[in-house]
């Protein structure tokens, strides 16, 4: 492998990475792919929700042979207190489509797949491997990684940084910084299993149908998160996600914060006599577009959650993922067809057709919430989920009270916790941030 020079490197073979290689090699181009784990997707034991149009424009017929658990046709959006749920919940028949929009994946299973499909394209996969360095020229050029492996070096024209959100090659090669505290979140999973049967009725569902809860309130204890619930042929994946700034500033460990949640009564009875069989914690980009980095350089690009592609507002993440990493592996294979060289001038193709994507207008038009929410926890995951909980409590009580007194009781408890002022200008700065 020392003498061995390559077209591009790729480090990681999560979605990013994957779909970057995949990209490259399927135009013939020479790829070596590094995982340190024993197989892809051997770090990822949690599901996840895959979105279908970003894999369908890479692997069109993909639905053939992945390994897809359910998919959603329910979406329920809950606000929590203590004791209640408030929900909106969406579901439609047209989701039963031929080609269905989003589905549920365990990640273990789906990566090793996709990593199968980055192999038939002609691409080199070294797994157990770890890059610990970058190698540059004199010019500070990037010309390639030195390995753990017996600090074996790989030469090649091009290195696409996949590596994550903490990912320690770009941080130690001096690309980027390291993501602060207050723009990543530490989300922790399980996966409880249960017969196929019990899961389709505990949910209302029927054949491959599926549904997903995310529920946001008081069951983060006032931090900035949201607790969420995957529905998956044989088994239920749940876990919590929190910013890290907030977990430290409150002393809260986020295993507490699973525990308390799964034994909310609105989750406890969905979950009850299941058996747990893996728990997995990771990070998660929360920054937003305010802490994208720098996407490209002399020999060098960035994709994925190491590019802190994450879209808070609508918790999507593998559809920026496959998305930055196919169109950075599209833009390498298009210098490359030109006679160009991966200097940082031809590589900003990539940070253009970004630009042009949905992925890059999309964090920028929620570019301020990530801040909104941070300024705000107190009253977003405290005191209006208590308030919404006590006002649709006393909408639906009969209890002798008059309406018009329930009415006048719920409006001062809204004045009492924000006051008029207070609501006026919460409600601003939410749309403000949204839009």
């Amino acid at each position: 492998m020392r003498a061995e020079k390559f077209d591009a490197i790729v480090v990681g073979a999560g979605m990013s990475g994957n779909a970057a290689a995949y990209a490259m090699a399927s135009r013939g181009l020479k790829v070596v792919q590094l995982e340190r784990g024993e197989y892809p997707g051997s770090k990822n034991v949690q599901g996840a929700i895959l979105y279908a149009d970003p894999l369908e424009k890479i692997i069109p017929k993909f639905r053939d042979d992945a390994p897809l658990e359910r998919h959603l046709v329910e979406q329920r959006f809950w606000i929590m207190d203590g004791t209640s749920h408030t929900g909106i919940h969406y579901r439609s028949d047209d989701f039963n489509e031929p080609r269905p929009n989003r589905y549920t994946i365990i990640r273990a299973q789906f990566d090793r797949w996709f990593s199968a499909k980055v192999r038939e394209a002609g691409c080199t996969v070294l797994c157990e491997t770890s890059a610990t360095g970058l190698l540059k020229d004199w010019n500070g050029n990037v010309t390639g990684i030195v390995t753990d492996r017996h600090r074996d070096t790989i030469r090649a024209d091009v290195v696409v940084l996949a590596e994550g959100v903490n990912g320690y090659l770009g941080t130690k090669g001096r690309l980027r910084e390291i993501p602060k505290p207050d723009s990543v979140a530490l989300a922790v999973k399980e996966m409880h299993f249960l017969p196929e049967d019990v899961i389709a009725d505990r949910f209302g569902l029927t054949a491959d149908e599926g549904c997903v809860i995310e529920a946001g309130g008081t069951i983060t204890r006032g931090i900035p998160g949201l607790g969420f619930l995957y529905t998956n042929k044989e088994s239920i994946s749940i876990g919590v996600g929190c910013l890290v700034s907030g977990l430290a500033a409150a002393s809260e460990r986020p295993y507490d914060i699973l525990e308390a949640f799964k034994h909310h009564p609105s989750i406890r009875p969905l979950i009850a006599g299941s058996e747990v069989k893996e728990y997995a914690a990771h990070l998660i980009p929360e920054g937003g577009a305010t802490a994208i980095p720098q996407l490209f350089g002399n020999g060098w690009v960035v994709v994925g959650d190491a590019a802190q592609l994450n879209n808070t507002a609508h918790r999507e993440g593998s559809n920026l993922a496959m998305t930055s990493g196919y169109l950075a592996g599209h833009a390498i294979a298009e210098v490359r067809s030109r006679g160009g060289s991966m200097i940082r001038d031809n590589l900003s193709l990539y940070k253009r057709l970004l630009d042009e994507s949905f992925v890059i207008k999309d964090l920028t038009k929620h570019k301020d919430l990530p801040r909104f929410l941070h300024a705000n926890s107190q009253s977003l995951f405290v005191s209006y989920p208590k308030l919404i909980s006590q006002a649709a409590q006393s909408f639906v009580r009969v209890d002798g009270a008059s309406k018009l007194d329930k009415e006048r009781a719920t409006s001062a408890s809204f004045l009492k916790a924000r006051s008029g002022w207070g609501l006026i200008s919460d409600a601003v700065r939410l749309a403000r941030a949204w839009y």
